[in-house]
Parts: C-alpha cells; structure tokens; sequence
C-alpha cells in the first residue's frame, strides 16, 4: 500500500523577511518520511524570496501573482496525494504532518486548524477562538487548509477570478461537497496586517467583503472594495 504524503503549497510575494523561518519550522516540526516536498510558489518577489527558498531546499516555482493562480499553479507540481496551502506568515503545529494524516486516515478529505493571532488583542483572540465553529463564516485561509489532491482536482481548486477571498470562496464549495474537519490544535498566524492598519479598520471592511459576497458582489467588485479600503 502507498504511503500517504503531503505537498505543502506555499504562494509568497517579497516574503524575504519571514519566508526563512517558516521554511526552517517546517523542516524541523514534520517528519520527512510524511513529506513529499515543500513547494513555494513566487508571484514575481522583488526582493530575496526565491533565492532564499531555494537555499532551504524548497521546490521554488515562478507563477503569474496571485495567490488563487499561485496556490492552483503549486498543486500542478505536487507529487504528494495529500496538498496542505499554508500562508507565509502561518505556524501551524508541532507535529502538523501527523494530524493531518491521522485526519485523513479517519475520512477526512479536507479540513483546517484552529487559529491564534501572535497577538494579545482581546478582540483578535475572540476572533482566534471563533475559528473552533464548523462554520463557513469562521473559515478563512489563515487557519490553513489540507486537501486530498484526487478532491482538490474534482473541485477545480481555486477560482483565479479571485483576487482575494480565494480561500473562504473555495471553502463554501468544499462544504457542500464532503465534512469538513476542524482540527483542535492551532496555527499561529501573523497580526501583521491589524497592527499596520488598525483591527477595527481591518476586521470592519473583511465584514462588509462578508456581506458583499454574501450578496452576490462579482470576485471584481470585492477586490475593488478591499483595494480602496486596505491598500490605501
């Protein structure tokens, strides 16, 4: 019988400054005979990223930017019957290769992790324990997400017409289609984007993209909304 394996996708954009570290946590908090590489996928860095993947020992591939094209570019790459995307600036558990096998080898398809901002904001810790609830609305790509790669192909993966909400979008479709399992243990994730633009600022305009998609607003419309909000 083939042993189960996990590709671990990684989209990075001049992620020079962390990309290293992660790289190193996940060589040293997995076991290699449950990897079947680490795949960075580059949407066109400027600064350091690619060399300093490559340095780690990561599988380095050039894609067109964006996370949707990067994220379904990597999975083309993958060797391993098991695909876990993980964000740059994402920890996820000691050990994270084991559950998430254990969880396949229980009927899992596809799941997450629990989340925890590196952050002691009360707010953004209320938002880290909401991430428990078996609900579309606490998903996002934060809490990572693995996927058998044979339900990753039926689904159609990602859809590139998405500049952001990438993640929450593919997730609704997985929902409908198999169980999704929310495993206990957490992922660190970084607060990075609460502290250069403020939690109420942020968390207010990701509710009001929320309510937009939940509204039927078009993948353009909510990159436009997030572009005049959160990149100004």
């Amino acid at each position: 019988m083939k042993q189960n394996k996990i590709s671990i996708i990684i989209p990075v954009l001049n992620e020079a400054a962390i990309i290293q570290d992660l790289l190193a946590y996940l060589q040293k908090y997995s076991s290699k005979k449950n990897i079947a590489e680490i795949i960075v996928v580059d949407g066109g860095s400027l600064d350091d990223t690619v060399l300093i993947a490559k340095s780690k020992k990561a599988k380095v591939v050039l894609s067109k930017k964006g996370r949707a094209k990067q994220m379904n570019f990597g999975a083309k790459y993958a060797t391993g019957n098991i695909l876990y995307f993980l964000h740059a600036d994402t920890l996820p558990p000691a050990s994270f290769d084991k559950l998430i096998l254990n969880a396949h080898a229980n009927d899992a398809e596809t799941g997450c992790f629990r989340m925890q901002f590196d952050s002691r904001n009360p707010i953004l810790r209320f938002f880290g324990w909401l991430s428990r609830i078996n609900h579309t609305l606490c998903r996002g790509g934060d809490q990572s997400l693995f996927i058998t790669k044979t339900l990753f192909e039926k689904s159609d993966g990602f859809n590139e017409k998405y500049l952001i909400y990438e993640d929450s979008e593919f997730i609704s479709r997985l929902y409908k289609q198999t169980k999704f399992k929310i495993l206990p243990e957490k992922v660190i994730t970084s607060a990075r984007k609460y502290r250069q633009k403020g939690w109420y600022r942020v968390q207010f305009h990701f509710g009001i993209i929320h309510l937009k998609n939940y509204l039927g607003a078009s993948p353009d419309e909510l990159y436009s909304y997030y572009s005049k909000k959160l990149l100004t």
